[in-house]
């Protein structure tokens, strides 16, 4: 493409929006692809798809490349959000921090709670009580972007650090209770690796030619030493510098992801999508969303689960500690954010496939569950963001308003006798307009009457 296509592109995949649509556009077509007959067979050729080299412990399939692969850049990224907000953020000041960071952790506790006692309730396993417990960024900044367009810009950090937080603990989870197995020869190898990024970025070398193969070898030791590849992602991020030096407009770090997001939102994560998200739905798979205990967990924890715990959290939060919401919240703008947070998309499928990995038709329905639980989630959301626009942009409206037409909105007058006085004499013009044209009507009226004689008109021989 040409520079300025390039640019056009590359900006429209930095916003939330299109990310989003993207991550959306790519589940809806491998639903599509796995469910319609006549490609169903390519859809399982191309996903089990094997190729890399076997030498190396990397001959995988092209669905496991996607998962493991693919998403080690959206982790990565992640990793340097979570770093400028512990930095530069608000995870910076305890004080700010520790309302979303409670939320948070409430929003996985519940969750995985809802999710367990279903799964004893109907005898089912409880080895997907994690599923139900993150929360997808790029989807739920997606639909706050689309949907709250006049709410408060502190509602959207408030997601933004709670789904930081939510992703850091999701990690943690992959990287401590999904690790069967640990080959410390690959694992010190990776560390090794780690160590040296980090050498190189305090000694300021630069270079992608340096970088990228580094970040490739130290991710196929991470893979090979049992731990979840995308470990690795997070970890490099984490390293990157956040803060600009004296002579810095803009830190390393946000030079790497203004670079590196494009490449996350319009290919890792839509690909990611698009093999992990084509299960077999049908009316019989849909029902036994609602009926198995693991399934109905996982919805549940989601749908419910994470509303009750985000809500909950920050209200017992603020109820019994020194925090407050942000200016201008309300708890119903808390409320549409907490249900939004069950929209548990990227890493709830990547848990399921880590929990129910050897039993393939439980985590198909699984990931329908994550499907389902995510939709309804999100739909519940919008309703309740919208309702809350709607209000917002008519407390906007009011104190935009500049009927005196002199540049100052009224809102910022109302104590001021001069503005009462032009308001009077506007008032008083449009009075005296609206009575002139009243007397033109009424005079227009009489005048009709008398000039038209009877038996002028067309039918009957009655006045016009």
């Amino acid at each position: 493409m040409s520079l300025p296509e390039r640019t056009f592109v590359t900006d429209a995949l930095r916003t939330e929006t299109v990310g989003g649509v993207l991550l959306l556009l790519a589940a809806v077509a491998a639903l599509v692809w796995a469910n319609v007959p006549a490609l169903r067979h390519s859809y399982e050729t191309v996903s089990d798809l094997h190729f890399g080299p076997g030498a190396l412990g990397l001959h995988l399939s092209v669905a496991h490349w996607a998962a493991d692969g693919l998403l080690a850049v959206f982790f990565f990224v992640a990793g340097i959000e979570l770093k400028r907000e512990l930095v530069a953020g608000d995870l910076r000041d305890p004080k700010a921090a520790v309302l979303p960071v409670v939320a948070a952790l409430c929003g996985m506790a519940v969750p995985a709670l809802v999710y367990t006692v279903t799964a004893l309730a109907g005898h089912g396993s409880t080895q997907g009580w994690a599923v139900p417990t993150a929360t997808d960024i790029a989807f739920a900044l997606a639909v706050l972007a689309v949907i709250g367009t006049a709410l408060p810009s502190s509602l959207r950090a408030f997601l933004l650090t709670l789904a930081v937080v939510d992703d850091l603990f999701a990690i943690l989870i992959i990287a401590v209770f999904f690790t069967d197995r640990l080959d410390f020869a690959a694992l010190g190898g990776a560390v090794g690796g780690l160590v040296v990024f980090w050498l190189l970025l305090r000694r300021g070398v630069r270079g992608w030619y340096v970088y990228v193969p580094l970040a490739v070898a130290i991710w196929a030791l991470m893979y090979n030493s049992g731990v979840h590849a995308t470990i690795a992602g997070v970890a490099m991020g984490l390293m990157l510098r956040c803060t600009p030096a004296e002579d810095q407009e803009r830190s390393p770090g946000e030079r790497v992801e203004h670079l590196v997001r494009p490449l996350s939102a319009g290919l890792a994560v839509p690909l990611f999508a698009l093999f992990s998200a084509g299960v077999s739905v049908s009316g019989g798979a849909l029902g036994d969303v609602f009926t198995k205990p693991e399934t109905l967990g996982v919805v549940l924890g989601l749908f419910v689960g994470k509303a009750l715990g985000i809500f909950g959290g920050t209200w017992l939060t603020v109820r019994f500690t020194r925090a407050s919401l942000g200016d201008g919240l309300a708890w119903g703008d808390v409320f549409a954010v907490a249900a939004l947070g069950g929209i548990g998309f990227t890493v709830s499928l990547l848990i399921g496939e880590l929990a129910f990995g050897g039993d393939p038709v439980l985590t198909d329905e699984v990931k329908a569950a994550v499907l389902t639980g995510s939709l309804i989630a999100a739909v519940c959301a919008t309703a309740l963001l919208k309702i809350r626009n709607a209000e917002y942009r008519r407390l906007w409206e009011e104190e935009e308003r500049d009927d005196d037409l002199d540049g100052i909105p009224d809102v910022y007058e109302q104590d001021d006798p001069a503005y009462h006085l032009r308001m009077a004499e506007i008032l008083e013009r449009k009075a005296a307009e609206h009575r002139r044209i009243a007397a033109e009507r009424a005079a227009a009226a009489r005048h009709g009457l008398a000039e038209v004689p009877g038996g002028a008109g067309e039918e009957g021989g009655r006045p016009a």
